[in-house]
């Protein structure tokens, strides 16, 4: 099983979006797909309950007679959806089930200064010293022809970590959202634009395989 984690320890900076997105790719793959959260709350169960029966299926997380929560049978693509403020024991708990993590930052100095630290907390991590966990970035809510996405790829040289792609902000996200959608369930032709800029993400998941 291949695990993915989408980590930020600030709130608001895209997580969610990310990880219902990749989800949703992998299941259009025909991959047996698990979208958890590891938050005690499981709140992505709450967008997993509004998918469509008609969308390529996601499942959540099997909990068994202790009423821990483990990827059901089967699962070929775990994609983890983390909590704010995952740090310390918890984020270490959490690398040691994935083989990607997937870092959202805004172009804001209070986001880039809240994931400095957190950037600094992963290279600390032996598993990713050894390159056994593949790190990446990527720019949420950013107009990549911005002096805004500038100043992100400069600040993330200091890191050493690759700024993949930048996704904009639009409103086709909110409205899929809420319905238990992604850009990936709706029509090639609305969603043109934003697949191009998914894709060089999806295909460093895809190259990166372990």
């Amino acid at each position: 099983m291949r695990s993915i984690l989408i980590a930020n320890p600030k709130g608001g900076s895209g997580k969610s979006t990310l990880s219902t997105h990749l989800a949703a790719w992998f299941a259009w793959q025909e991959e047996a797909v698990m979208l958890g959260d590891i938050d005690s709350q499981q709140s992505s169960r709450h967008w997993l309950s509004l998918r469509p029966s008609s969308s390529p299926q996601i499942r959540g997380w099997d909990l068994d007679e202790e009423q821990k929560a483990r990827p059901p049978k089967g699962t070929g693509i775990a994609v983890l959806d983390s909590p704010a403020g995952l740090h310390g024991k918890r984020l270490k708990q959490a690398l040691m089930r994935v083989d990607h993590v997937v870092v959202p930052v805004l172009p804001s100095a209070f986001d880039m200064w809240a994931s400095a630290t957190f950037f600094e907390e992963l290279a600390e991590v032996k598993a990713i010293r050894r390159e056994e966990i593949s790190v990446a970035v990527i720019g949420m809510r950013v107009n990549p022809r911005t002096q805004s996405a500038t100043q992100l790829t400069e600040f993330l040289k200091q890191f050493d970590l690759p700024l993949l792609t930048c996704i904009r902000d639009t409103q086709l996200y909110v409205q899929s959202i809420q319905r238990g959608l992604t850009l990936f369930d709706l029509p090639v032709s609305r969603t043109k634009q934003d697949r191009l800029q998914w894709q060089p993400l999806l295909d460093w998941l895809v190259s990166n395989k372990r």
